[in-house]
């Protein structure tokens, strides 16, 4: 497929409530869209780093100025083929994974547009229900989240992440966990802690989690192996694994016994397919994480959530459940208690609403071939 133009999109999209991490107090979410045109068809992608380079070292206004002065340019007017020849062409700049996304994830909806098929089927997905799970944040205070989490409970959610750092620890687990025996938890450090807190980590292992995502630094592999051996509980690796090398380095390392694949984390739709299959191989499961996209992100992520390998409910949530307007239609809505359907569209199924492209739009930039 002739790569005719590409449209780009910096958006800024507010919060019902502020969502409360280890490393942010965030009140909105920046994403950057991709929009590829070839002929009649179209594409679109959506890659969300957030407005601050304090979940990764990139951020949206870094993204939308890589792809427009570097990754854009190199394949405008090229025949590309597949996602591996894609891959290749942008391999020219180094990391950007975020930036590299947002094309890789434009083009596979592009591509199965014009196959006339949804993406998740392109993709091998083997049922198009699947499995999602309730995320809370840090709260004003505990009975906040033990009303928050009974609501989810009540409403048929499979599994329930919670945010921990550094004041919102132990004493909330244990709180929550005498509340909710019965319940399936895991926590999401977003690489508060190191191994100076071991005794805390062992102290977890009381609370029959189903795991601990990211507990260690971002870049890191080496010290969560060494943890992994010295507690009981499941490590799951979310920013650690930015390619198929390092998911493949991790698994030889021991470093988790889950892997996170976050689709704008490891370069787009073309990456995490082979991640998750290199952990299919490796008898590790994986689950499809969130960055609280809009509609657009979600159906992409819901795509990939389709593969047999996912096994473990995945971070895609209604889109009332953050924002009071979607960017995107058709807006992603649950389908059962913790279900979520892919569509039955060609590709993703999704696309910006203009209205609203228009109200949350930062900047845009567009290319043509022409």
């Amino acid at each position: 497929m002739i790569i005719d133009s590409i449209e780009l999109f910096r958006v800024r999209m507010p919060l019902i409530y502020p969502f409360r991490t280890a490393f942010d107090n965030t009140t909105h979410i920046e994403s950057v869209l991709v929009k590829l045109v070839s002929g009649n068809y179209s594409g679109w992608g959506e890659t969300t780093p957030f407005d601050s380079p304090m979940y990764c070292p990139e951020w949206a206004g870094g993204v939308f100025a890589i792809l427009r002065d570097f990754l854009v340019p190199r394949i405008l007017g090229r025949d590309i083929e597949s996602g591996d020849q894609l891959q290749a062409e942008l391999e020219f700049v180094k990391g950007n994974q975020f930036a590299k996304a947002g094309l890789d994830l434009a083009w596979w909806d592009l591509y199965s547009r014009s196959l006339k098929l949804p993406l998740w089927k392109v993709l091998g997905g083997q049922n198009d229900l699947i499995t999602v799970g309730a995320d809370f944040g840090i709260m004003e205070n505990i009975d906040k989240l033990l009303e928050t989490i009974s609501g989810a409970v009540k409403a048929g959610f499979k599994r329930i992440k919670l945010k921990y750092r550094p004041g919102w620890e132990l004493d909330m687990i244990e709180k929550v966990r005498n509340s909710f025996p019965d319940t399936v938890f895991h926590i999401d450090c977003n690489s508060a802690y190191s191994l100076a807190n071991l005794e805390m980590f062992k102290k977890l292992d009381r609370y029959n989690l189903a795991m601990i995502e990211q507990p260690l630094a971002y870049d890191d592999l080496v010290d969560h192996a060494r943890l992994q051996k010295m507690i009981n509980t499941a490590i799951c690796l979310d920013e650690s694994v930015t390619s198929p090398a390092k998911a493949l380095h991790a698994i030889e390392l021991g470093s988790c016994r889950y892997i996170n694949i976050k689709l704008g984390r490891v370069g787009g739709i073309t990456n995490a397919v082979k991640i998750h299959n290199l952990c299919q191989q490796a008898g590790i499961p994986v689950w499809v994480g969130g960055m609280l996209e809009s509609a657009v992100g979600n159906a992409h992520n819901t795509a990939l959530a389709t593969l047999p390998n996912v096994k473990y409910p995945s971070d895609i949530f209604p889109s009332d459940r953050f924002y009071y307007k979607d960017l995107s239609e058709p807006e992603t809505v649950l389908d059962g208690p913790s279900l979520i359907r892919a569509t039955s569209n060609p590709g993703i199924g999704c696309k910006p609403y203009p209205e609203q492209l228009r109200e949350y739009l930062v900047e845009t930039a567009v290319m043509s071939n022409s």
